[in-house]
């Protein structure tokens, strides 16, 4: 990536049961060969060029932050985090999680709870990450996509849109649940994160199949309305791409090296609070 701006991961996973065990009963849990610690993530970073990162709660880790509060501790200035809580968490402790450099709140409808957003604590929930400033960053199917943008433009929350605001490409773009994250994208009410394309898509590199939602999303959200994530470490598919194969199509999708800069830093660099 030519880029000479500092380029922000906007969407990984610390994974590290050696240090911090899984937690709970929902939630992905990954195999012994799917790990990913923050040393391991800072080499990798480090051999791309990448200078931040925003670290996305796991869904095993349940609402369990430690092992992403003790990178960002670990590598002062080079994290943020996406955390998972509950919906009856003290004030003081999303007050702990704010200062500690956590910046919004993950609702994961499609491997932990597909009732986030439409319980009886969602609505109260969302009034306090809005209160905080914090993105509410939601991964959805697409048929859960309307409500879910329906209880999101009601509570004036920030959004982040998790993996394209797609889950089967198959369902072609005029899909209500894609037409409904793009309606948000136009209405300036989110930001979509072209991110884990690995897990979109079928294909481990290239990505061609995506260029049509990647059409729409810039459309609707501009450049100005998007970021990238790898989401490293590539768990839970049959083949795992490289890091360089998840970020080589910004070139494609992005020809314009200042478009480019847009999306991989200077959006990223103002949503989150990096430092230049």
């Amino acid at each position: 990536m030519d880029t000479e701006d500092r380029i922000v991961d906007c969407h990984a996973h610390i994974i590290d049961p050696a240090r911090f065990p899984f937690t709970g009963t929902k939630g992905y849990r990954t195999r012994p060969d799917e790990g990913g610690t923050r040393e391991e993530f800072c080499a990798v970073l480090d051999r791309h060029g990448i200078a931040n990162a925003v670290l996305i709660q796991l869904s095993g880790y349940g609402t369990d932050n430690s092992a992403n509060l003790d990178a960002i501790k670990s590598y002062p200035g080079r994290f943020k985090a996406i955390a998972g809580v509950d919906p009856n968490a003290s004030d003081k402790t999303l007050e702990d999680l704010a200062v500690a450099g956590v910046v919004g709140v993950r609702f994961n409808l499609v491997s932990y709870d597909p009732d986030a957003l439409s319980c009886a604590d969602a609505p109260r929930l969302l009034q306090r990450i809005k209160a905080l400033g914090w993105f509410a960053q939601v991964y959805a199917d697409d048929a859960q996509w309307p409500t879910a943008a329906a209880a999101l433009r009601v509570s004036g929350v920030r959004v982040l849109v998790d993996h394209f605001g797609v889950h089967d490409i198959g369902v072609g773009t005029r899909h209500p649940g894609f037409q409904s994250v793009l309606a948000m994208g136009r209405e300036g009410l989110a930001v979509a994160k072209l991110s884990s394309l690995f897990r979109v898509s079928p294909m481990i590199r290239g990505f061609d199949d995506l260029d049509p939602y990647v059409d729409e999303l810039l459309k609707a959200f501009g450049v100005q309305g998007c970021i990238w994530g790898s989401d490293w470490p590539f768990i839970n598919v049959p083949r795992r791409p490289t890091y360089a194969d998840v970020l080589a199509p910004l070139s494609r999708w992005l020809p314009d090296a200042g478009d480019r800069a847009y999306v991989l830093s200077h959006n990223p660099r103002r949503l989150f609070g990096f430092g230049d």
